[in-house]
């Protein structure tokens, strides 16, 4: 989400602009630093000292970030704290160290524009004599171990040390300090982990752009190994660390797609089979990761051969055996021509990689009676045991009525396609729109929507309110969303039936909020239920808001967290 500063109020919670507001009126922020051209860094202090990184680009505040481990939303109050001191002039709010400006004031003179950080250090690196700069960072790398291994990291050229196993090294010792006395990294430290050995990589990708491969590889199988073995013994339930596996994997396959030195190659295709052969990545996707990423870079027939004997001593399960087959056929493909590779497909379209790929290759060469043969019998196949697969077939079949200008296959298969919510970034309700006529039109949607009654609760909710929406029929909206209501429910729905029907929103939110209170403790559940309480208020119900809040103080007078919620709104 990107934020106009002049305008950022707008975009961010009630509760989070109070709270920030209140931080930088008590001068917890302190000033931001313009570390390059439009990114800005300032240091926000609460319990603890926390680091907000703002990017503003022609007034949009396109990226932010903060070191705190707010997650309820995307802007935390530190965040919002930084906001109002940019734009604590345009607000004309009073500087926390300073009287309340006049409002009447003269124009003061224009200020110089302020060095950037990156500005000033280049001053002091131009000034600074090179000996006292190598003692600095001699200095600097004893004493800080996280300094010290990015050093070494971004000259890998100048490390004579440097390996795979150097690289684990630097890991390990970022998971060893991160770890507990029972080795376990929690929530909290995980998070830490990942952004460290994110900068390992922000390395790793600078060397591949200056096709410095090696190092870029070292870092990159490092990461996958080392990480790969700390998800047995870490809280990753945020993806830091799986994060930084698939950052590493996608590294390594970009590497694998430039122009690589035959002595690389080399190297890179025997790290792929070892560490499959070794199951250093068994269990994660990334172990079969390693097949196909030798397969890309195999050259010869040897090599190629090489693979399918690895292939043909495993067991596969029927996903990974799909995968498999489709290695086989890009290795057939590259080693024996195009008229094998049919054959080998025309043999193997029980496998839904292949299947999609012979229906791909008749569309490009608009053999579009082979793509129908081959989604129907895919369909034939499939309808039973896997029907998702069946209805991607069936998304071929509409495609190829849609070319074909077929009126009653494209209303056939998108009616089917809708009624199934198959992709629904496709607009099939659209397509079927404009396929109709005026007069033809209102008894099928009637028709549309008595099918969808017959499905499960939440297709028939989400599929019949899409109808209804679309043709602006709020009092039958209205309706559906009564037969089942929830808290989620009633706020995706607001804004369609807000203008029109805020007394009765108001009146199944306090009954769906009651019931939410009812069951839900700790001051997670208090905040979700005081913002429902702020949504009830736009709406118009502040005279309900007040009556339930006065009833909760009362009943719940026990919950210390739940009344400073309620103070809060």
């Amino acid at each position: 989400m990107q934020i106009p500063l002049n305008q950022f109020e707008q975009y961010i919670d009630e509760v989070i602009l109070k709270r920030g507001l209140s931080y930088f009126k008590n001068g917890h922020v302190g000033q931001p630093e313009e570390i390059t051209p439009g990114v800005y860094e300032a240091l926000v202090s609460g319990t603890e000292d926390y680091t907000v990184i703002l990017m503003i680009k022609k007034g949009q505040v396109s990226e932010y970030v903060c070191s705190c481990p707010y997650d309820l939303g995307p802007v935390c109050k530190h965040i919002a704290a930084v906001l109002f001191y940019l734009q604590q002039e345009a607000l004309d709010l009073p500087s926390p160290s300073a009287k309340p400006r006049p409002s009447k004031r003269k124009t003061p003179a224009k200020k110089a524009k302020r060095k950037t950080v990156a500005d000033q250090i280049q001053d002091i690196l131009e000034k600074i004599p090179h000996g006292e700069l190598k003692q600095f960072i001699l200095d600097k790398s004893i004493q800080d171990a996280g300094f010290r291994n990015t050093f070494l990291t971004s000259f890998p050229l100048q490390n004579s040390a440097e390996s795979k196993e150097w690289y684990a090294g630097q890991v390990k010792a970022i998971l060893r300090a991160a770890a507990g006395r029972d080795r376990f990294i929690d929530w909290n430290h995980v998070q830490k982990v990942g952004k460290s050995v994110y900068e390992l990589l922000k390395n790793a990708q600078k060397h591949l752009e200056s096709k410095n491969f090696r190092s870029a590889i070292f870092i990159c199988c490092a990461v996958m190994e080392e990480m790969t073995e700390a998800l047995q013994f870490s809280d990753d339930s945020n993806g830091d660390i799986g994060g930084c596996i698939d950052f590493a994997d996608d590294l390594l396959l970009r590497i694998s797609q430039d122009n690589l030195p035959e002595e690389i190659r080399i190297s890179l295709f025997t790290y792929c089979l070892s560490a499959f052969e070794k199951k250093v990545f068994d269990g994660w996707d990334w172990h079969l990761g390693m097949l196909q990423l030798a397969v890309k870079i195999a050259r010869s027939k040897a090599e190629s051969q090489e693979i399918l004997s690895i292939l043909d001593t495993a067991t596969y399960s029927e996903f990974e055996e799909d995968m498999v087959q489709q290695m086989r056929l890009e290795i057939i493909k590259s080693t024996e021509g195009d008229k094998a590779a049919q054959k080998f497909m025309e043999q193997n379209l029980a496998f839904p990689n292949i299947r999609r790929q012979a229906i791909q290759n008749a569309w490009k060469s608009k053999a579009y009676v082979k793509a129908i043969a081959l989604a129907k019998d895919g369909i034939r196949q499939d309808e039973k045991d896997k029907p998702g697969l069946a209805m991607e077939w069936y998304d071929w079949l509409l495609k190829i009525a849609q070319v074909q200008k077929d009126k009653e296959k494209i209303i056939q298969y998108a009616r089917l396609l809708f009624l199934h919510h198959y992709r629904p970034e496709q607009d099939y309700y659209g397509l079927l729109k404009d396929n109709m006529s005026a007069k033809e039109w209102d008894p099928f949607t009637e028709a549309l929507i008595k099918d969808l009654t017959t499905g499960s609760p939440w297709i028939n909710l989400h599929s019949v309110s899409a109808i209804l929406i679309r043709e602006k029929k709020w009092s039958r909206l209205l309706e559906v969303i009564q037969q089942s209501p929830s808290l989620l429910v009633l706020e995706h729905y607001e804004k369609y039936l807000s203008a029109d029907f805020a007394e009765e929103l108001v009146a199944l939110y306090i009954k769906e909020i009651m019931k939410y209170m009812k069951h839900s403790t700790g001051r997670n559940h208090y905040q979700i239920a005081c913002r429902y309480l702020r949504r009830m208020i736009k709406l118009g119900g502040r005279k309900e808001v007040e009556k339930i809040v006065s009833g909760w103080k009362q009943q719940y007078s026990n919950r210390p967290a739940l009344m400073e919620e309620l103070n809060r709104i």
